[in-house]
């Protein structure tokens, strides 16, 4: 064979590998690119609108691309062949052939085009819709044959070969996503979203204020002591009752307070007469349908109900927003000295504080299924108050009581443990 033939070989290699290439990237491309993105991205540009009709029918487009891929890589076989032939003879040409063509294919038709595709996705797929969608039009006859054969193959092997790809994303797949968006989304936006989306998973039992910690006007209480609650109050509602919070008569709101108090004299009854109609709610109700009843009632404040009834706390609008946006109030219950750090690893934290506030504060990961309280997670640990201090540990942390009385447990301090997580599970 002379040398033309040879140079006619060598060039129609050339252009199989880069076939194969194209073929190899644009794979990588089309599968490696964001849906999400793509989406918002096909509003203005044609590219990405190319693109998205392509993987709109993904079993057509991968079966053009494998169809295109095996068919220049078995020519350029071929032709490496028959080059090995003319260099070295028939007798070692098909191991030579076999070993070039392998380096050649995985460097330039493999690694290097995919491994571009892989990281500049868009540029890659957005500029192979050019070439693509005219070769599924061209060549759909063949990849509709192709396709019939595959999907008898998978219903025979027990997969559904129509079955559609689930692009949803639950709440936590969701929050990934936030948490992934880097410097594209700011940190206190970021920690809105994920407010926003656990709403669902929240319910007011998590986030109420407890019975206990309730201040409120009991009108059996005299009516001096009464003026003087109204007077340097900073809450900007208090539940009015009858002895026990049980007997909620109505909730008084404090823009009402100097319109009372020009009264020539205040009374139990005239107390009565300026107060809200009281508004329960279910403990077990989710925040996202609590902000919506807020909205629905035009409410700001509710107590909180179990089962039989029996006022378990409140709960307020703004205690919902809170686990939005963060705290931004200062007149209702203070925080600040409840979770105090002692060192990198311990904090020193009340009985009183909830498990989820813990876990904001800290970053740390206390199981929320159970006791809404440290109080609450710490006896049912112990199974009883303790008659001295005591520790234990659990879920990787250290607890140890610090102050407690003949009915809770007051105060812990809690310590992060320095054993993987694993090491804990074989030991316990």
């Amino acid at each position: 064979m002379d040398g033309s033939n040879s140079l006619v070989l060598w060039t129609a290699l050339l252009i199989l590998l880069i076939v194969s290439g194209f073929f190899s990237g644009s794979e990588t491309g089309m599968m490696a690119l964001n849906r999400y993105r793509l989406r918002h991205q096909s509003k203005k540009s044609a590219g990405a609108r190319r693109a998205a009709k392509l993987l709109a029918t993904p079993d057509k487009l991968i079966g053009l691309i494998l169809i295109g891929n095996n068919a220049v890589n078995i020519l350029a076989a071929i032709i490496a062949n028959m080059l090995a032939i003319i260099y070295v003879g028939p007798s070692a040409a098909p191991w030579v052939a076999t070993a070039t063509l392998t380096v050649l294919v995985l460097v330039f038709s493999e690694i290097t085009p995919k491994s571009i595709a892989a990281q500049n996705p868009e540029w890659f797929a957005f500029k192979a819709s050019h070439i693509l969608r005219p070769l599924l039009y061209f060549f759909s006859p063949l990849v509709w044959i192709i396709n019939k054969l595959t999907n008898g193959l998978i219903s025979l092997l027990g997969f559904d070969p129509n079955k559609n790809r689930d692009d949803g994303l639950d709440t936590e797949e969701l929050k990934s996503v936030v948490d992934v968006s880097g410097d594209k989304i700011s940190d206190n936006h970021q920690r809105m979203l994920k407010g926003m989306l656990d709403l669902e998973n929240v319910t007011i039992e998590d986030i109420m204020i407890p019975r206990n910690e309730i201040v409120g006007l009991d009108l059996e209480s005299p009516i001096d002591q009464l003026k003087l609650q109204i007077v340097n109050s900073h809450f900007s509602r208090l539940p009015v009752y009858v002895g026990d919070i049980n007997n909620v008569l109505g909730v008084f709101n404090f823009r009402k307070r100097y319109q009372l108090l020009r009264s020539n004299m205040l009374t139990h009854d005239k107390i009565k007469r300026f107060c809200e109609d009281p508004y329960f709610v279910p403990e077990s109700t989710s925040l996202i349908t609590q902000l919506l009843n807020f909205q629905k009632s035009s409410k700001r404040y509710a107590m909180v109900v179990d089962e039989y009834g029996e006022v378990q706390g409140l709960v307020t609008l703004e205690d919902i927003l809170e686990e939005i946006v963060g705290d931004f109030t200062s007149n209702d219950v203070d925080h600040d000295h409840e979770v105090r750090l002692l060192t990198t690893d311990s904090y020193s934290i009340d009985g009183s504080v909830t498990i989820r506030e813990i876990n904001k504060t800290t970053g740390w990961n206390l199981p929320t299924n159970g006791p809404k309280t440290l109080n609450g997670l710490v006896l049912e640990q112990l199974e009883r108050i303790p008659d001295g201090n005591v520790s234990f540990q659990l879920h990787g942390y250290k607890f140890e009581t610090e102050e407690f009385n003949s009915v809770m447990i007051r105060k812990v301090v809690v310590t992060t443990l320095k054993l993987d997580f694993d090491e804990q599970d074989q030991e316990g």
